[in-house]
């Protein structure tokens, strides 16, 4: 018999791409505005947004429930930081879930005022790991592969949309060309 190397790699190729699925079909990701783009802005106590984290635990312990064990978050203000903090609150009930922060640099605070910086801090003392993408801020690139290292390492995504062009509709695009499942909460 014959060795065909061409139907080889392909069934190499077949095999890796479904490790990676798999070890993927696990993790969950997060997108969202950050607080300046949102109605309610950085009044956490408003009514709608309330309403919206109602939805964002309903939608997480679904996840939990459904086997999702790792949770990848961009760590920036806003929605992703209140992902965060939410995913920490069910570790306390869900022992085996993992909270990654993917930040985009070690310097991503640099221009926050105390109050954020210290959230942000308090948070990330209590992440499982951190992927730091870049040490420096080098413009929106260190953030747009923040958020593909974020996808790329998902199958399903929660993010948070407005509707309006911009960072979060990008990555909504990518993972849907990927094929992430993907639930949008309406801020």
């Amino acid at each position: 018999m014959l060795f065909n190397s061409s139907i080889y790699l392909k069934q190499v190729k077949k095999e890796i791409n479904d490790i990676i699925h798999n070890l993927n079909s696990t993790t969950l990701c997060f997108t969202g505005h950050r607080s300046q783009k949102l109605p309610w802005g950085f009044n956490e106590v408003d009514e709608r947004c309330l309403k919206m984290k109602k939805i964002l635990c309903l939608e997480i312990e679904k996840s939990i429930l459904q086997g999702y064990k790792t949770f990848l978050c961009g760590m920036a203000l806003g929605f992703d930081m209140i992902c965060a903090e939410i995913v920490l609150n069910f570790k306390k009930k869900y022992k085996d879930i993992k909270l990654v922060g993917a930040i985009p640099c070690k310097n991503q605070d640099s221009k926050w005022n105390i109050k954020q910086k210290k959230r942000y801090r308090k948070i990330l003392n209590q992440l499982d790991t951190i992927r730091c993408i870049y040490k420096k801020y080098n413009g929106a690139r260190c953030m747009i592969e923040r958020n593909n290292f974020m996808v790329n390492n998902s199958s399903k995504m929660i993010a948070l949309f407005n509707g309006i062009d911009g960072g979060t509709k990008k990555t909504i695009d990518y993972a849907k060309k990927l094929g992430l499942e993907i639930v949008i909460i309406k801020p």
